[in-house]
């Protein structure tokens, strides 16, 4: 094989191929990101929008006006998600999968753990597989990584993972794509966690069904998954206000929910962790409702942060290198001394007071202010 050849297989195996199963993703049910999941989003949003328009309930002249316009979705931080969601593709391959097949072979696994159950009590009588037998086992299977997101989630907003998590949160404008906005250690720490999580959970529920037993799937996913990203779970990541009301969000998260979390507001700092249920945030007190009503919000965690996370190579790197700073007092970066005697904008000291309570931890002098406002109004 000659060196070209090998340049080719390896450029193959490592950029061409992810970037086009990750756009090839975009016609399939098995992500949030499918065509199919995109228009139900935003037909619910038109249907909004007609609603709010004949009670004049909103300023908007036209649909896209109503969903941000140009000023969202070509916003230079919305054009940077675009292209991080075909990087991550990359990552993946590069070091999100080798590094968690590295720890696999550690993990418990559910046979694992049915094994070990029948060793402990002695084994169990086989129940037939049937219809009620599946769709339990995938509801199962979907509370129990739904729980480990909102844990990892607010695992991810403590002192030592945030600017890991920050990456997500430095969008000031939010798209569906800001979604996919994740930092690669996030990622393998989350499915690390559900790995292991899963593994103990379908081992017992196995265990008590006498052998394995197969979820119930909608185009290859758990039928749960499938109908929550069929109810507009892509307006999350939008500036189109959608609230369940107060009854309902104290188990359901709505995409306004979301959109409150991602608030520079000191009243929403650390609310509304959940990911499809927000029944968790009611159990561990995160819970944050929302009404009809839109709240005016902004998004992002401060000019500073904004500048700083302009690159996909910023979104990788600057992670690492403010994880430094926390464990290395004396660790620099270039232009740190700059930033540090910059003159801070007007209303400075407010925002710094925001970000102080949302991460104590981190010095005043990293967080300025203005956010661009929540574009919805009413």
């Amino acid at each position: 094989m000659d060196a070209f050849s090998l340049v080719y297989q390896h450029l193959n195996a490592w950029v061409i191929a992810p970037v086009t199963q990750q756009f090839l993703g975009i016609f399939n049910l098995n992500g949030r990101f499918g065509v199919l999941f995109l228009c139900a989003s935003y037909g619910v949003a038109y249907g909004l929008f007609r609603f709010r328009k004949h009670r004049r309930l909103t300023d908007a002249r036209s649909f896209w006006q109503f969903i941000g316009g140009s000023q969202v979705y070509l916003h230079r931080s919305a054009l940077l998600d675009y292209r991080y969601y075909f990087v991550r593709a990359i990552l993946k391959i590069a070091l999100v999968l080798p590094i968690v097949h590295l720890v696999d072979p550690y993990i418990l696994r559910s046979g694992d753990y049915s094994a070990f159950f029948s060793n402990l009590w002695g084994a169990r009588p086989r129940l037939g597989e049937n219809l009620s037998l599946a769709l339990f086992y995938g509801l199962g299977v979907f509370l129990v990584k739904d729980f480990v997101h909102y844990w990892a989630h607010r695992a991810f907003h403590s002192r030592w993972l945030w600017a890991f998590h920050k990456v997500h949160h430095s969008a000031p404008v939010l798209v569906p794509a800001t979604a996919s906005r994740v930092h690669f250690v996030e990622k393998i720490v989350e499915k690390l966690g559900i790995t292991a999580c899963l593994g103990l959970f379908a081992g017992g529920f196995w265990y008590a069904c006498g052998g394995e037993i197969s979820r119930y799937t909608l185009f290859g996913v758990t039928y749960l998954v499938f109908i929550f990203n069929s109810l507009a779970a892509n307006l999350r990541h939008t500036h189109v206000w959608l609230s369940f009301g107060p009854v309902l969000e104290h188990v359901l998260n709505s995409p306004a929910q979301h959109q409150i979390h991602h608030s520079d507001a000191p009243r929403h700092f650390n609310r509304n962790f959940g990911v499809n249920l927000s029944l968790w945030d009611w159990m561990f007190g995160t819970l944050y409702v929302t009404r009809s009503q839109p709240e005016h919000l902004r998004f992002g965690t401060g000019e500073q942060d904004h500048q700083r996370y302009l690159t996909v190579y910023s979104l990788i790197v600057t992670p690492f290198v403010e994880t430094a700073r926390k464990c290395l007092p004396t660790f620099s970066y270039p232009g740190q001394h700059a930033t540090m005697h910059a003159t801070p904008a007007i209303g400075s000291v407010s925002a710094e007071t925001r970000e102080a309570e949302r991460n104590p931890a981190r010095n005043a002098h990293e967080f300025l202010q203005e956010a661009p406002r929540f574009v919805e109004k009413s």
